[in-house]
């Protein structure tokens, strides 16, 4: 019913179980270069509170509009050079995140390669065996194939040169079973 074998190939097996550990590999890679990716994102935030927070004392406990500026402007550097930190952070992490991913696809490429090319060489060692038995049986059906106007004395059909006896050289079929007679008159 299905056009697919029932029993799993070893060779598909083994592919399988390398391109599954490659991808659980990268999966966890991925994972934790995401989470410390949010690990950095909340502390940034939390920063980021904690900068506005003060600020906003600051700012609340101004008596003149110069304490106010100047309030204002002694929080920018801070928060400006606390999102430089998380910019350079953010390029760390990209970075790492890469190197952790090429080292995961060395590490496997080589045996899903490897194994890939074992399941291409059996998937060919199989497509060149069903066609050898294709052949095989197309060539007997051939071969079980007869001429349909050579029939036997029964009417069943035989092969051609099977209604002919095993005769000796040169001795003249029977009458009647379509031997080659010479009429003995001459005109």
């Amino acid at each position: 019913m299905y056009p697919f074998p029932h029993a799993i190939a070893p060779a598909l097996k083994s592919h399988i179980d390398a391109q599954t550990a490659f991808l659980n590999d990268m999966s966890k890679s991925l994972f934790a270069s995401f989470q410390q990716m949010c690990d950095l994102n909340i502390q940034l935030v939390q920063t980021m509170l904690e900068e506005t927070t003060l600020a906003s004392k600051q700012v609340l406990s101004a008596d003149r509009q110069s304490e106010l500026l100047s309030a204002a402007a002694s929080r920018t550097q801070p928060t400006a050079d606390k999102l430089r930190a998380y910019q350079q952070h953010i390029a760390r992490l990209a970075a790492d995140a890469q190197v952790e991913l090429a080292r995961v696809a060395e590490q496997h490429v080589q045996n899903t390669a490897r194994t890939a090319r074992a399941l291409a060489d059996e998937v060919a060692r199989d497509a060149t065996e069903q066609t050898e038995r294709g052949l095989r049986a197309q060539e007997e059906t051939v071969r079980q194939f007869v001429d349909p106007f050579v029939r036997g004395g029964n009417g069943a059909a035989q092969p051609q040169g099977a209604s002919q006896q095993h005769m000796p050289p040169g001795a003249q079929p029977p009458a009647g079973q379509g031997g080659h007679q010479r009429s003995a008159t001459t005109h």
